[in-house]
């Protein structure tokens, strides 16, 4: 696969990590990965604003899941190892509108910039992911 090879969303179990706060991947490939997650009270703190580890979780898991589709083909995986997250504006209904980029593509490590917005398009959190491209481990 190269780089400029659109994937469709990866396939993951029905439970999973991402399940728990309602992920839906809506396109994804080793240069771009777009996302949405529906805002409700599994997602909020006790004020109804969307919790900042939510951000942080999406922003993990498409780093993750773009470097994957990157490396997969040469029997590696990706796993995170940096997350800096940066709040903006606070989101309380609708949805969070992610998008992840890459901006270092290297041997061992990718870096990542994910942007989350809210249904009027501002820009509501920022990231900075580095993801650790490792070789599968033994079963």
């Amino acid at each position: 696969m190269t780089d400029t090879d659109a994937q469709n969303p990866p396939d993951l179990p029905e439970e999973h990590f991402d399940s728990v706060y309602g992920l839906q991947v809506v396109d994804a490939s080793p240069k771009s990965v777009t996302a949405v997650v529906p805002v409700g009270p599994k997602v909020q703190q006790p004020f109804g604003i969307v919790h900042g580890g939510v951000y942080c979780s999406i922003a993990e898991s498409l780093a993750s899941i773009g470097t994957w589709l990157g490396v997969r083909d040469e029997g590696m995986i990706a796993m995170g190892v940096s997350n800096q997250t940066s709040f903006l504006r606070p989101i309380s209904s609708g949805e969070i509108h992610a998008s992840a980029s890459p901006c270092h593509t290297g041997r061992s490590t990718w870096v990542w910039d994910v942007e989350m917005r809210d249904d009027e398009g501002r820009l509501c959190a920022v990231s900075r992911m580095t993801i650790a491209v490792r070789p599968i481990p033994n079963s």
